[in-house]
């Protein structure tokens, strides 16, 4: 994009003022010398009529005055154009072409670029969102080959011994999802009724929270019922048959609204099955509500408001799959899908005290996803354990036919890893009560550091995101509709950065992320880590490289200011146990065995005491 006229610097233009009045006397002068050598040199009489004189001059050498006066204006055109695009290239760090080389360029944008990129934005950016045509340009974030054979092998699940339905439905709506599977397949309670108690919490709880865009009632029965009309029938599909649960708003569902967040698209309606849902409904899940997606995928504000955390309702839950977190986090779904580019699930699981699996890119498909970046985006699920997480991961994962990243990923059994033959790191900001456990369980527990000498891994991460989103919501900038976002200083603020971004330098970006990635798989020299799950850097570095990584609650402290005569309102404490790509197995083993030892994911947020 070229900067307006009105940035070229004042000495420039008085002197092309200077021109443009001096230029007319010169003209005529040599218009006259013309018609003297004209008259003399072909012959023709001197007309004795000043008339005649006038129409041999009108007739013939005027066009050449003309011509002259077009080419002139045409010259002073490109170079007027040439210094803007001069001046323009500052922005790019390429202002080191001479005259010539800037109209050379000028020339080769309108007679190439331009048309090209009029082109291609019709072929396949005419709609928003990225939901097909996706880019050639594949990352595939395996650090060796791990591909799996098409058909991998389920996860052995623990079986649940003596669990018995509890009297009060609020006990229920904090059971974990093995627990709920086991109520239902021992049929001490239905699809429908469990359905029913969770619906009846949504409706209850969203005026609080806001975490709630669209109930899918009719629907969520109509699946229940279907649910224990198979298990009447002796067919049980596993420990999600049955089990309600919620999708962040940028995931299509047939016939209900996929709104992304955003007052642009809040009536907007894709009839397409995610892919990601049609897997959890063949797990025999039952979808009660479409989640909070912050607008466009982009922090916790959307059209209908802002989510909060049901541990503190005074604060906001952050990150963009804040629906999900503060549903699960409050009991209204006993787990939901995600997602993340750049922190939108590990930043609400930690603020809203859930467990959640941010997995290994390229585990999930997105097929009927909106799309951010297609290098970055990840599914994953928020649940009340890290046992849970790994059900639902078990469900989900696999390759996803028309998503090129989505790879069958060899995934070992979390429940059957012998942590006792683990190395496992832990950073300066790492939980120590984490790492005290798990040394008791047999752990072998060290010092760790992450070495890397990138120092551009923030700056990489948003020029990844931001271009990449661009490219996605291209039409919808030029169409002006991101003055109507919720959140002015959010997505078109960095959008409109975005279009200044030259391919060149996104390429270099991607090559520093492919340093970046060498110098993590030289220095991952442990099976895992345990850190903060919220330091940028590392959000950055995490979502760049691919790695999975496992959130889990480890405490609880008093909040800021607090309301005179106490309050039951706590902010939540939580770190993050990381692993190489392909082996969220190693975390989510960790992560179960934390767990086992400890009950502050067990334990339930505050949300009457508003």
């Amino acid at each position: 994009m070229l900067p307006p006229p009105s940035v070229l610097p004042t000495t420039h233009c008085s002197k092309l003022d200077a021109m443009r009045s001096s230029a007319p006397l010169p003209r005529l002068i040599l218009i006259a010398m013309l018609l003297v050598v004209l008259l003399f040199t072909v012959g023709v009489p001197v007309p004795s009529s000043p008339s005649h004189v006038a129409a041999t001059v009108n007739s013939s050498d005027m066009d050449k005055y003309n011509a002259s006066k077009v080419e002139l204006v045409a010259n002073e055109e490109r170079d007027k154009e040439g210094m803007i695009l001069k001046n323009a290239l500052k922005y790019f760090d390429a202002d080191f072409f001479n005259d010539t080389k800037v109209q050379e360029m000028a020339k080769g944008v309108k007679e190439f670029n331009l048309p090209m990129f009029r082109v291609n934005r019709k072929l396949v950016a005419s709609v928003d969102g990225g939901l097909s045509n996706p880019s050639v340009l594949v990352f595939n974030s395996s650090w060796g080959c791990n591909e799996a054979p098409h058909q991998h092998i389920k996860f052995r699940y623990p079986y649940m011994n003596d669990i018995l339905r509890p009297k009060k439905e609020e006990d229920i709506a904090f059971m974990t999802v093995l627990e709920l599977g086991e109520l239902i397949r021992t049929k001490q309670i239905t699809s429908q009724e469990l359905t029913n108690i969770f619906i009846r919490r949504l409706k209850r709880y969203n005026h609080v929270l806001e975490a709630v865009v669209t109930l899918t009632e009719e629907l969520a029965y109509s699946q229940a019922k279907k649910a224990d009309e198979l298990l009447a029938q002796g067919v049980y599909l596993g420990p999600l048959h049955g089990i309600p649960y919620g999708l962040k708003d940028i995931i299509a569902v047939p016939h209900y609204k996929t709104t992304w967040g955003s007052r642009t698209f809040k009536d907007q309606v894709l009839n397409t099955e995610a892919w990601v849902y049609k897997r959890l409904k063949s797990a025999g899940g039952v979808l009660v509500a479409k989640l909070v997606s912050g607008s466009l995928a982009y922090d916790d504000i959307w059209f209908g408001g802002r989510t909060r955390n049901p541990w503190n309702i005074e604060e906001f839950s952050t990150g963009s799959s804040a629906g999900p977190a503060a549903s699960t986090s409050a009991g209204l779904v006993p787990f939901a899908i995600g997602s993340e580019t750049a922190g939108s699930m590990t930043y609400p699981a930690a603020r809203c005290g859930i467990t959640c699996l941010r997995p290994t890119f390229g585990t999930v498909g997105r097929t009927g996803v909106m799309s951010i970046s297609e290098s970055l985006d990840k599914l994953g699920p928020f649940c009340r354990s890290a046992a849970d997480c790994a059900v639902v991961i078990d469900a989900i994962r696999g390759k996803d036919p028309d998503d090129l990243s989505s790879r069958h990923i060899a995934l070992e059994d979390p429940f059957q890893v012998d942590i006792r033959k683990l190395t496992v790191g832990f950073l300066k900001d790492a939980e120590m009560e984490v790492v005290d456990v798990l040394r008791l369980k047999g752990v072998n527990c060290v010092p760790f550091e992450l070495k890397y000498t990138v120092e551009s891994v923030q700056a990489t991460l948003n020029f990844t995101m931001d271009v990449d989103m661009l490219s996605h919501f291209d039409e919808w900038q030029r169409l002006g509709l991101d003055d109507e976002y919720e959140a002015q200083d959010q997505w078109p603020v960095e959008l409109r950065r975005a279009r200044l971004v030259p391919a060149v330098d996104y390429i270099q970006a991607q090559r520093v992320r492919g340093k970046l990635i060498r110098e993590i798989h030289e220095s991952f020299i442990v099976d895992a880590f345990i850190g903060n799950a919220t330091d940028w850097e590392r959000v950055c570095l995490g979502n760049l490289v691919g790695i999975p990584v496992v959130v889990v609650p480890t405490g609880f402290k008093k909040i800021e200011n607090a309301p005179q005569g106490g309050t039951r309102r706590r902010t939540t404490i939580t770190t993050g146990i990381y692993a190489p790509p392909d082996r969220d197995h190693i975390a989510l083993a960790l992560a179960m065995a934390y767990q086992s030892a400890t009950d502050h994911h067990r334990q339930r947020p505050p949300i009457d005491d508003v």
